[in-house]
């Protein structure tokens, strides 16, 4: 077997491994502002905020202009299609708004979560037609990451073989185009919360789909130093009766990390999952304190967790913009200290803080 014909230039692999440790860069994470159209209406919703664009625009505004405290925290903000070509009342577009504050400007490029036929309920996520061109696009409309969405359920029969293979190879499939258009693919196989199941089953089941993930990049030839994974935390499901320690939820989060993950990846940025905000925070930051090597950056790709007290202290009013911001900068604080395992909770929660954010068979 003969190496590969390079898949990408060594400028390539340069500016893609560049963009991912800015990306995660100590204290930083991601802010997931990539709420599609469909999923922010309920967020909207749940606090009377009607779904137009205007009230789209205005929330997303008041996160992307939170005062220079947010600044050393994050490194990145993921944008839907539409947010990416909206402006602040300043009339600059949101992507000059984010990079003036430091972090770098990611897309969701996925179209969504499909059925798997023949399956029992399963999914694999669509939108790789055309994806060349659309990056290609939006790396010239300012986008330097991307994120597509696999999503595996927990049952006693699933995720089958099909459904954890399936999802690998359109993820590398993906992750692939990306790097030729000069963008470094966040790579997020999510493994929902929903279920009974305990956190040991939870760990099996996890690196079982990092496996196959990694297996499937390998196979298309994609650079690991210029990639993110996107992973769930172990954790128990939803409805497991046994209550589990944030130590015991590290430890089973970085020995699957470490049984799967090669040290060639920059940093993995753990999704939320339904998780309180203080809950994430607190889990994020005893992993960064679990007793095992870690040759990776361990941080936050935050939608709920980052967004939930705030959206709740906006409840749709221009008048409380401030008020919102405060409560956004506090998370983001928060999980910046934690990302270091320097998080300490104050007891001045907000509004949202300790509320569970789980939504059954969430779809985004």
């Amino acid at each position: 077997m003969s190496p590969p014909v390079p898949a990408l230039t060594p400028e390539q692999k340069k500016e893609l491994a560049a963009i991912a440790q800015r990306i995660v860069a100590p204290g930083k994470g991601i802010l997931a502002a990539d709420e599609s159209t469909g999923s922010i209406a309920k967020r909207l919703s749940s606090v009377g905020a009607e779904n137009t664009e205007e009230n789209r625009r205005w929330y997303r505004q008041l996160l992307f202009t939170a005062d220079s405290r947010v600044d050393p925290c994050i490194g990145g903000v993921i944008l839907f299609h539409e947010t990416l070509y909206q402006k602040a009342d300043d009339g600059r577009p949101f992507p000059e708004v984010i990079r003036s504050k430091g972090a770098l400007v990611g897309i969701k490029v996925d179209k969504g979560v499909v059925p798997l036929a023949g399956t029992n309920g399963e999914t694999t996520t669509q939108g790789l037609d055309g994806l060349m061109e659309r990056c290609a696009q939006y790396k010239k409309d300012g986008a330097d990451f991307a994120k597509w969405r696999c999503v595996l359920k927990i049952t006693e029969h699933t995720p089958t073989r099909l459904a954890i293979m399936e999802n690998a190879n359109v993820l590398a499939r993906y992750a692939s185009i990306c790097q030729q258009n000069g963008i470094v693919p966040i790579v997020e196989p999510e493994i929902l919360p929903d279920g009974d199941h305990d956190l040991k089953h939870c760990q099996y089941v996890t690196e079982k789909v990092l496996a196959a993930v990694y297996k499937a990049l390998s196979d298309h030839h994609v650079y690991l130093e210029g990639t993110l994974l996107k992973p769930n935390m172990v954790t128990p499901g939803h409805a497991c009766s046994k209550k589990y320690s944030p130590e015991e939820i590290a430890m089973a989060t970085v020995t699957a990390l470490r049984r799967t993950v090669p040290p060639a990846v920059p940093g993995i940025t753990f999704l939320s999952g339904g998780q309180s905000e203080e809950e994430a925070s607190i889990n994020l930051n005893a992993i960064n304190r679990c007793p095992l090597p870690r040759p990776w950056a361990l941080t936050f790709s935050y939608g709920r967790a980052l967004q939930a007290s705030a959206l709740r202290a906006w409840a749709g009013k221009k008048d409380n913009t401030k008020v919102a911001q405060e409560e956004y900068v506090k998370r983001a604080l928060a999980n910046s200290q934690a990302c270091q395992g320097q998080y300490a909770p104050s007891g001045t929660a907000g509004a949202a803080a300790t509320q569970s954010l789980f939504v059954s068979n969430h779809a985004y």
